[in-house]
């Protein structure tokens, strides 16, 4: 993952990391990829902010979907702790990646 002990960020890169907006949107794009790696944590995903499945890909484009990703984690202790503990961060590196992308994405309705 994004920060474990043995990838190609140093420990003092690490720190750094969750204070950029590149870095913020790898870190919402993993969590995506967390919740998507199972299927109750994806259909609770899905089914809490109405995205079409399909529609999943495409929107990891948008940075406001990418704050929604994250804000959904952080709604949901249980999944913030498992994927901050899978990720090798402290929970807090979410909230803060949260906040440095912005405003959260509302799909559009039909």
């Amino acid at each position: 993952m994004f920060l474990k002990s043995g990838n190609r960020f140093s420990e003092k890169m690490a720190k750094h990391a969750l204070h950029s907006r590149e870095n913020a949107e790898i870190l919402a794009v993993q969590a995506l990829a967390f919740i998507a790696e199972d299927s109750d944590r994806l259909a609770g995903f899905i089914s809490s902010t109405g995205i079409a499945a399909p529609a999943i890909r495409e929107a990891t484009q948008d940075p406001d979907f990418l704050a929604g990703v994250l804000e959904h984690m952080l709604g949901d202790e249980n999944l913030l702790i498992a994927f901050a503990d899978s990720a090798g961060i402290d929970p807090a590196g979410v909230a803060r990646a949260r906040q440095i992308l912005g405003k959260v994405w509302e799909r559009d309705l039909p």
